[in-house]
């Protein structure tokens, strides 16, 4: 399970914070697959990066009694001066795996070869999602969080990329921020739509999918 537990987060802008996370409250279950709908800007990403570990709440608390991946697909935790490998190397070591097996797996579904030699400033943003989404997989989560984000690179990356998520792993927990509707509808089995810094959940997801398309 993991529950977030009034969220609170806001954001310093150049006229003082704006808060974009007003109290959101949620739970997910093992093998639960939720939506997160709700327009640009209304605090997808936001909610993800905070159940992910990567920025903390101004306020509220975040329960997880399962282990939960840093969102799929972000690259904000790579070391530039580091090549792809030594990338995978560090993130073996903090999570106490194999590093030739996450190598042989980065290698294998990057498909980038001797770039992964090289330091990771120098790759390009496709060379980079590559690389992440190949770093987020190499390691196994009870949930994983998605983000629009994972619909890069060209269509037979998305499809290895769909493969190994969402078929390799059906049994999994996910959180999905998308506006992909048929993703969305092939996926989840409920959903939280996200206005105003709100959150209300809906466990029917076809209800869901009414209320954001009314927004």
């Amino acid at each position: 399970m993991i529950a977030c537990q009034n969220i609170r987060k806001s954001y310093r802008t150049g006229h003082g914070r704006r808060e974009v996370l007003k109290g959101i409250s949620l739970t997910v279950r093992k093998g639960e697959r939720v939506a997160l709908l709700g327009r640009n800007g209304a605090g997808k990403s936001t909610l993800i990066k905070q159940i992910g570990g990567v920025e903390l709440p101004d306020s509220g608390k975040i329960v997880r009694k399962m282990t939960c991946s840093w969102p799929i697909g972000f690259n904000g935790g790579f070391q530039g001066s580091l090549t792809g490998f030594d990338n995978a190397r560090f993130i073996a070591r903090i999570y106490g795996r194999s590093y030739a097996e996450m190598r042989g797996f980065v290698e294998d579904f990057t498909e980038l070869g001797g770039a992964l030699k090289q330091p990771v400033k120098t790759y390009s943003s496709g060379m980079r999602a590559r690389l992440a989404f190949a770093l987020s997989l190499a390691i196994e989560f009870d949930c994983y969080l998605i983000d629009e984000v994972i619909l890069v690179g060209d269509q037979n990356f998305q499809r290895k990329c769909h493969h190994e998520l969402f078929e390799k792993r059906s049994d999994r927990a996910m959180i999905i921020a998308s506006h992909d509707m048929n993703t969305i509808l092939g996926t989840c089995n409920r959903g939280v739509v996200i206005s105003d810094g709100f959150a209300t959940v809906h466990d029917d997801l076809s209800e869901a999918v009414d209320a954001y398309s009314r927004l």
